[in-house]
């Protein structure tokens, strides 16, 4: 029979016999536990020797003596000589020390479990009957598949003295298009404040108890200021609870979450940012559109639609080797099309609005600066749309066909 119990190594004096291929394989989970490990072996393997020197790990070259089992906490024997192996494993057990076998892990006072981890979960797999790893590492892989997916419940069940404000950025609308991150950080959350634009499906996975609260912003229609943000955040986040700030794209991408970390770590709130796919390179991308291609654009210039022409602006619209990249640009962009006309940007400069990307709803609008505000009225161009200005907005850039006509919509 075996028990599975959890030790913490951190700081511990801790023992490996044996330098070969499975000590490279195990020595650096033993030094991400913390643990002080000594090497006694005649040689190393050569990653092993890597180790060794690039972490300073304790070696001694020569076989191993009674005298090296006395005062450790955790002993791993693996010399590839079943009989020194065993001789270890049963010094051991006269210590009270407990000791891995990797010569026959049924003979051992330890084992080690194939682990999962997300975040702070940490999920082993051992045999209670002899050894198979093969199977322990394939119900390993999973448990870690679901724990990424967000399908298991780890949300924390007991209260804590202080909680914790998450940033996820959501990226573009698909939730497989979000980071395994932020999906471990959704499915332990107690509290989710939650933007129009991020991946709305995903919240559908979570707990009937988890607090949803929608503070989505919509053209001209802001129920739920900035400043009143960033006191949910806060309050939920004092009251012991863990808070997720859903946002689409990524945070740090005229998503105002720097306002948001600072109001969190000004309240002494502990919080971390977690980025996503920013819709000024996915959405784009969805159309067929790099935002850089070489010999075409080598930088992109992201600006904000609402905000006025600034003179970098404009002498990103006139520079052939650049891509601009206007978000929340809809109601503007008449006021940015005549600014950069009358600055003497080419006309037929090439542009492409992109409509709901990466949703079924998307729809791509090919024109040029000239007759860009005369063709989005006519087909009715609406948010959330993502705008590039540039030679990589070319219909033919990637396909080579024939360009489309001006004021062409398609996928």
């Amino acid at each position: 029979m075996t028990t599975l119990i959890g030790i913490s190594l951190a700081g511990r004096e801790m023992l490996m016999v044996g330098g070969g291929s499975v000590t490279a394989r195990r020595l650096p989970r033993f030094l991400d536990e913390g643990a002080r490990v000594r090497i006694v072996a005649p040689e190393l393997d050569p990653a092993v020797e890597t180790l060794v020197r690039e972490r300073d790990v304790e070696w001694i070259a020569r076989a191993v003596e009674a005298s090296d089992l006395d005062d450790v906490w955790f002993v791993h024997t693996a010399t590839g000589d079943a009989r020194t192996d065993e001789w270890v494993a049963r010094a051991c057990e006269e210590r009270r020390t407990l000791c891995v076998n990797a010569s026959d892990g049924a003979h051992g006072t330890a084992r080690l479990a194939a682990e999962a981890r997300s975040g702070d979960v940490l999920v082993g797999v051992v045999s209670d009957s002899g050894v198979d790893p093969s199977r322990a590492a394939r119900l390993r892989d999973a448990v870690a598949e679901l724990l990424r997916e967000g399908r298991l419940p780890v949300r924390r069940r007991r209260a804590t003295a202080s909680g914790h404000v998450a940033l996820v950025g959501g990226g573009p609308g698909p939730e497989d298009l979000m980071t395994v991150r932020g999906r471990r950080l959704l499915a332990e959350a107690d509290v989710v404040v939650a933007d129009r634009l991020g991946p709305a499906s995903v919240l559908s996975d979570l707990d009937p108890d988890v607090e949803v609260i929608d503070v989505g912003k919509r053209p001209g229609h802001h129920p739920v200021p900035q400043d009143r943000i960033n006191e949910l955040l806060v309050e939920h986040a004092r009251a012991g609870r863990r808070v997720v700030r859903l946002k689409g794209g990524d945070p740090f991408v005229l998503g105002r979450g720097g306002e948001e970390v600072a109001a969190c770590l000004a309240a002494g709130v502990a919080v971390e940012v977690v980025p996503g796919i920013s819709s000024a390179l996915a959405v784009p991308q969805a159309a067929g559109i790099p935002v850089t291609h070489r010999g075409t654009a080598g930088s992109v210039h992201v600006v904000n639609g609402q905000a006025a022409v600034s003179p970098a602006t404009l002498a990103a619209l006139a520079d052939p080797d650049a891509t601009t990249v206007v978000l929340m640009g809809v109601a503007a962009l008449p006021r940015l099309i005549h600014a950069a006309l009358d600055a003497g940007v080419p006309e037929n400069r090439p542009v492409a609005i992109v409509e709901s990307g990466h949703t079924p709803r998307q729809r791509t609008t090919r024109t040029t600066l000239g007759h860009a505000v005369d063709d989005a009225r006519a087909v009715g161009v609406s948010n959330p749309a993502v705008i590039v200005v540039g030679d990589v907005a070319r219909p033919d850039l990637l396909l080579r066909t024939p360009a489309a006509t001006r004021g062409s919509a398609g996928p």
